[in-house]
């Protein structure tokens, strides 16, 4: 006998065929929103076997949501991929990269003063990072309740990056500072310092910001694999098996979360909101850091090189590229804005880890 569907069931299905059609029709982030899309059709189908305690869904959950080992195994293969060549011969962009994490603190002090307890407004806060991996570490930790919105809201604006920046790109830069062109001279990086980055950023912030720990070694250890060179085949691994496998079951799992009854509250929709402002903040913080570096070094910057202080790498960096070269199309600032982009997904790390050590301190 076929169970009956009730209409929250049917809006549920719903959800997850429009995240389907993101994916497939627009091509939205369909590695992010394919495996979400479909895993919220399965996580509401009625007296399904994956959704019992011992079914699939519940497994993957235990093994890679509770114990925070898919966000973790993502990041390994995120540093497989990342340069931080761009980086280490203009640090002066780590500032950038700190900028763009500045939106995040602003929310958490706003939805703080809308009625979220701490633990959550961090969990929402650390959307404005527009870094999925991230957002599902520390909600799990901090506010596991809130997870299907947060990975939802965190994945669907990354996939709306190309959307949502350009127009405030255009908005708070003038087209005169668009069009500054920056001499990319870059200062020779040794072999050895690019070694030793991965291996001196794990200690230094693992001990000066402890909570960040789990998230910042993998992501360098995903580095080193790369840059030592001598294991050309498990950096292969991470950056290709490894990350696709635990986005797949990532994707699953936290789609499946999304359910009828937890999922459509009116909590989502402020989680929603909050998670556009935090997104718009951050890459409003990161151009203003840029009108000023721009101000301080005598019109040697393009202010938007800011916005890729957020943390979706290579997006942010491309379409800093992009937006620029509607200007002027002989101007060439990719590789800056790369090197402010990388720095953004170190920031946004490190943010996290200080919002779960904030959370602890104060909780």
């Amino acid at each position: 006998m076929i169970p009956a569907i009730g209409p929250e069931t049917l809006l549920m299905f719903g959800v997850g065929g429009l995240l389907i059609w993101l994916a497939i029709g627009k091509e939205y982030e369909p590695t992010l929103l394919l495996p979400i899309g479909f895993g919220v059709l399965l996580g509401n189908l009625p007296n399904s076997p994956m959704n019992q305690p011992e079914g699939m869904l519940a497994l993957l959950f235990d093994f890679g949501i509770d114990t925070e080992l898919f966000p973790l195994f993502i990041f390994i293969g995120i540093g497989a991929m990342m340069d931080f060549r761009p980086l280490l011969s203009q640090p002066l962009f780590a500032v950038l990269g700190a900028a763009g994490q500045l939106g995040i603190f602003a929310t958490l002090i706003l939805a703080t003063v809308v009625g979220f307890p701490l633990n959550e407004a961090a969990s929402i806060a650390v959307i404005g990072a527009i870094d999925g991996p991230t957002s599902i570490y520390v909600s799990s930790l901090l506010a596991p309740e809130l997870l299907p919105a947060i990975a939802v809201t965190a994945y669907s604006y990354m996939s709306l990056v190309p959307i949502i920046q350009p127009p405030l790109m255009r908005m708070f830069t003038t087209s005169k500072e668009r069009r500054i062109r920056m001499e990319y001279a870059p200062r020779p990086v040794p072999r050895s310092a690019v070694i030793a980055f991965p291996i001196v950023v794990t200690i230094v912030v693992g001990m000066l910001v402890p909570a960040s720990a789990p998230l910042v070694a993998t992501l360098m250890f995903g580095s080193l694999l790369k840059e030592s060179g001598v294991v050309n085949q498990l950096a292969s691994t991470a950056s290709n098996e490894l990350a696709n496998l635990s986005t797949i079951f990532l994707g699953l799992t936290v789609g499946s979360l999304m359910q009828a009854d937890t999922f459509l509250q009116q909590q989502t929709l402020f989680i929603l909101l909050l998670g556009l402002i935090a997104f718009a903040f951050d890459t409003v913080a990161g151009i203003i850091f840029g009108k000023i570096l721009a101000t301080v070094t005598g019109g040697k910057v393009n202010p938007l090189v800011g916005a890729a202080g957020i943390s979706a790498f290579p997006m942010s960096g491309r379409l800093v590229q992009k937006v620029a070269q509607e200007e002027d199309f002989t101007n060439h600032v990719l590789m800056h804005a790369m090197g402010a982009n990388t720095a953004g997904q170190l920031g946004s790390v490190i943010a996290g880890g200080i919002l779960l050590t904030l959370v602890q301190m104060l909780g």
